[in-house]
């Protein structure tokens, strides 16, 4: 029978060959091997092993599998880039409180932010604007945090998105939060991210992380759960959130057709969808919101211009239809008393490819850029332009 050893002691009795009880130093060890000790149990003595050679193993196992992940990700197109993060987005709605306040600001959904280049913008104009936009969400969360601010006295452009912008969805409502709110620690992880890792590693886009490739394979579902397939990867975003559509959306058909069916899900009816008379009552409050906004940032000098950017097909039909212009944006336009660019109204910012029907080809952005600017300065914001949609009207 094996003695009750003391705390300092590895000796726990094993047989030998002799039939006889031999001490086994990497036994484990319970409490009945320690009366009257009072240490956490079970306790197991590390064995002695080559932990150097382990160690490099596994190292080296794991540059290995994660070399080839990314080489797996690279070869279906994805390229290293920056993600659009909640930190992303408050380096750039700094600017204004650190001697920008007089810049141009973009605010609006992902057409306003994968359509507008911002080098062709600053090209022409002679200063880069501020992107401020966030895809699948309304601007309007940030058009107040602007009109609230004193030190915000600039030029505004606000794309409007009916499907977003008039049922008052916030996909990303958090970043103004998270900008007041970040701490130290959040903005040195967001600046060695964007350093040392985001620049070098295709797989670190959110849409091809293990976690999320995992999450969209086709699990069985639970009975009578409706499943949704989420947006997947749309654009690539630069340091300064200088965002063009993905190229892949124009040369892989495949792909191209799985964002549209995406699309699709949105275009019919859901059990989660309000009412008639709650949908236009959440329109009119959008408005209402956005009229004080317009209200207050004009109050500090501010110039504001609503846009509609460009959308086609299917989705252009849906919007057509569940948000007719006269009753939102020429309502929006009406409310507010500011100037606004509808693409219809426009063939200059007509005629461009999207493949999706709700983004602008990258390949073609840059010529949108440059269309959308040449209008704003001629009707709106430069030398001679009265600033108003009437002459707008006139000069198309």
């Amino acid at each position: 029978m094996p003695s009750s050893i003391s705390s300092s002691e590895a000796l726990v009795g094993v047989p030998d060959h002799a039939g006889e009880s031999a001490p086994n130093r990497y036994a484990r060890r319970t409490a009945a091997d320690r009366p009257g000790v009072a240490q956490p149990v079970p306790e197991r003595p590390v064995p002695a092993q080559p932990w150097g050679r382990i160690l490099l193993g596994t190292v080296l196992l794991l540059a290995l599998l994660v070399a080839g992940w990314e080489e797996y990700w690279r070869a279906y197109g994805v390229s290293p880039g920056n993600t659009n993060t909640y930190g992303l987005w408050a380096i750039q709605r700094r600017r204004i409180d650190a001697g920008e306040g007089n810049a141009t600001v973009l605010a609006g959904a992902s057409r306003l932010y994968f359509d507008v280049q911002l080098p062709v913008w600053e090209r022409l104009d002679g200063r880069r604007p501020i992107q401020l936009s966030f895809e699948g969400t309304s601007p309007l969360t940030t058009v107040e945090d602007l009109a609230a601010d004193a030190n915000f006295t600039g030029r505004l452009v606000i794309a409007v998105e009916p499907d977003l912008f008039f049922s008052g969805y916030q996909y990303r409502a958090g970043a103004i939060r998270y900008a007041k709110k970040e701490s130290p620690s959040q903005r040195v992880g967001q600046w060695l991210s964007m350093r040392l890792i985001e620049p070098y590693l295709a797989f670190d886009d959110p849409d091809y992380a293990l976690e999320s490739v995992l999450a969209r394979q086709p699990w069985p579902q639970r009975p009578g759960l409706q499943s949704h397939t989420r947006v997947r990867k749309l654009a690539e975003t630069e340091a300064d959130r200088n965002t063009h559509l993905w190229s892949k959306l124009e040369t892989d058909p495949q792909y191209r057709e799985m964002a549209r069916s995406i699309w699709r899900q949105d275009f019919e009816p859901s059990p989660d969808d309000p009412s008639p008379a709650e949908a236009l009552k959440i329109e009119k409050e959008q408005i209402e919101r956005m009229a004080k906004a317009v209200a207050q940032l004009g109050a500090h000098g501010v110039k504001v211009l609503f846009v509609r950017m460009p959308s086609n097909g299917e989705y252009l039909a849906f919007e057509n239809r569940e948000f007719p212009r006269a009753r939102t944006w020429d309502a929006l336009l009406a409310s507010t008393r500011a100037p606004g660019i509808h693409f219809e109204d426009y063939r200059q910012l007509q005629g461009y490819y999207l493949p999706e029907w709700s983004h602008i080809a990258g390949s073609q952005a840059e010529r949108f850029t440059a269309a959308l600017y040449d209008i704003i300065r001629r009707d709106f914001w430069g030398p001679g332009a009265s600033g108003s949609a009437d002459k707008a009207q006139a000069a198309k």
